[in-house]
C-alpha cells in the first residue's frame, strides 16, 4: 500500500462500522481531520495517552479484519484488473472501427463503458 495514512484511511473506509462510537471518532479526527493527539485529548478533556490507547485498539481491530479477509487487497486486485479491461476494451473498439466491424465496435464500446462506470463507483 501506499502510505501508513492511506492504508489506516481504507482500513477505516472498509471496517470502521465495528468500531465504537468513540473509536470512530478519534479515528477520524487522528486520520482524516489530521488533528494531533494532544488537540484531540484537549477537545475530549482526557489524557493524551487516553487517546493514544483508543486509536490503537481501533487500528488493530481493522488491521486484523483485514488480515482475516483480505477486503482491501481484493479490492487493489480488483481494480487493476478492471482497468486492464477498460483497456483492451478501448483498443478493440479502436481496431474494430479501422475495420469497419459495427458490431464488433458496438460490443467493444459497451465493455469499455461499462468497466469505465465500475471504475468511478
Amino acid at each position: 500500500m501506499k502510505s501508513q495514512a492511506y492504508r489506516m484511511t481504507m482500513l477505516f473506509d472498509f471496517y470502521g462500522d465495528v468500531l465504537t462510537d468513540r473509536q470512530k471518532e478519534f479515528y477520524d479526527l487522528y486520520y482524516n481531520e489530521d488533528l494531533s493527539l494532544g488537540e484531540i485529548a484537549e477537545n475530549y478533556g482526557i489524557t493524551r495517552q487516553g487517546v493514544r490507547d483508543v486509536i490503537v485498539r481501533a487500528e488493530a481491530v481493522l488491521t486484523e479484519l483485514e488480515d482475516k479477509t483480505g477486503l482491501i487487497k481484493r479490492f487493489h486486485t480488483m481494480h487493476a484488473q478492471l482497468e486492464q479491461v477498460y483497456q483492451d476494451a478501448k483498443q478493440m473498439a479502436e481496431l474494430s472501427a479501422r475495420q469497419d466491424s459495427a458490431e464488433l465496435e458496438a460490443l467493444a464500446i459497451r465493455v469499455r463503458d461499462t468497466a469505465a462506470a465500475l471504475l468511478e463507483e
